[in-house]
């Protein structure tokens, strides 16, 4: 995994995207992912740190960090709470471990820039995926809707340091 550079293709991490969140737009699931533009990426990559997993040359995985991270009025979250997003895993590497590795990686960035909440949301609809995020630690906080879906979200928040505290090592 390494970060994105100038030289990475922006048309490709979209298509990855588009990849990655195709299951859910087939569910009817407008995950704004799902179909994005290119423009749209390099926007979203440009407000954190994009970091990408490859397996040889072939992109096989995404996700975008911030901390903190700006959240609308009213959204429910703490202030400072850093957030990831775009967290994707072509499907046909899925099942491997990949997915956990990036969110390890967006939670271990979070921290080191500061932050000692990550805060996520997503589809209430995705029961599964919210489920996924509920056995890694993730606990519901309260609902948004964004404009550029068309479902209610889920707000997650994850306590980054509860590891430290516990002294499991878990995240």
């Amino acid at each position: 995994m390494r970060r994105f550079t100038t030289g990475d293709s922006m048309g490709g991490l979209t298509r990855l995207l588009h990849r990655a969140y195709t299951e859910h737009a087939e569910a009817g699931r407008a995950f704004f992912a799902s179909y994005q533009s290119a423009q749209d990426t390099a926007d979203r990559v440009m407000k954190g740190e994009c970091w990408l997993a490859f397996i040889g040359a072939e992109l096989v995985g995404s996700v975008t960090v911030a901390a903190p991270y700006g959240t609308p009025e009213g959204y429910p979250a703490p202030t400072g709470a850093g957030s990831f997003w775009q967290l994707a895993v072509d499907p046909r590497h899925r099942k491997v471990g990949l997915g956990q590795q990036l969110l390890a990686l967006a939670e271990d960035r979070i921290v080191a820039l500061g932050a000692s909440e990550a805060v996520i949301d997503t589809s209430v609809q995705a029961v599964d995926l919210v489920g996924w995020y509920c056995r890694r630690g993730y606990v519901p906080v309260g609902t948004w809707r964004w404009d550029v879906t068309n479902y209610e979200s889920v707000v997650l928040l994850k306590d980054l340091l509860a590891r430290c505290r516990d002294g499991t090592g878990r995240r």
